[in-house]
């Protein structure tokens, strides 16, 4: 075998699998574009609602959760039931105070990521638009 031999051998053929891995290849996210990754890119305003409707709804609900929580903590330790009962609503009361308490923060801690987000963005575009106007001159 010579050495002019020895690079053809080498050579790996177009219909072998180590030639397609050299390939560039068409992933999911250069085929189709998400909506999620469409929002980014798209410059449309939103309302206030579509923006914060989320954490909103977190909020509102984990409040009920934790009023119901208040009230079936306070019927527990005022009642007077029977034993069963009794235990039960002691154990489920804090339970849903817990998890009311835990989806309010949730919610309260969301907006201002939210705000961040929205900054950020604002900026981005800006950045982008004069980047576009430089590069186009």
């Amino acid at each position: 075998m010579t050495m002019e031999a020895l690079p053809k051998a080498l050579e790996v053929d177009e219909k072998s699998p180590e030639a397609k891995d050299l390939l560039p290849s068409q992933t999911a996210s250069s085929l189709c574009i998400s909506s999620r990754s469409e929002s980014v890119w798209t410059t449309t305003p939103r309302s206030n609602w579509e923006i914060y409707r989320k954490p909103i709804v977190i909020m509102s609900v984990g409040g009920a959760i934790l009023l119901f929580g208040v009230v079936i903590t306070c019927l527990a330790y005022t009642l007077s039931l029977g034993d069963k009962s009794l235990a039960a609503l002691k154990m489920i009361g804090p339970a849903f105070l817990s998890l009311g308490l835990m989806m309010l923060v949730c919610g309260l801690v969301w907006v201002p990521i939210i705000k961040k987000k929205q900054k950020q963005r604002q900026k981005s575009s800006f950045f982008q638009s004069l980047k576009s106007f430089f590069l186009n001159r």
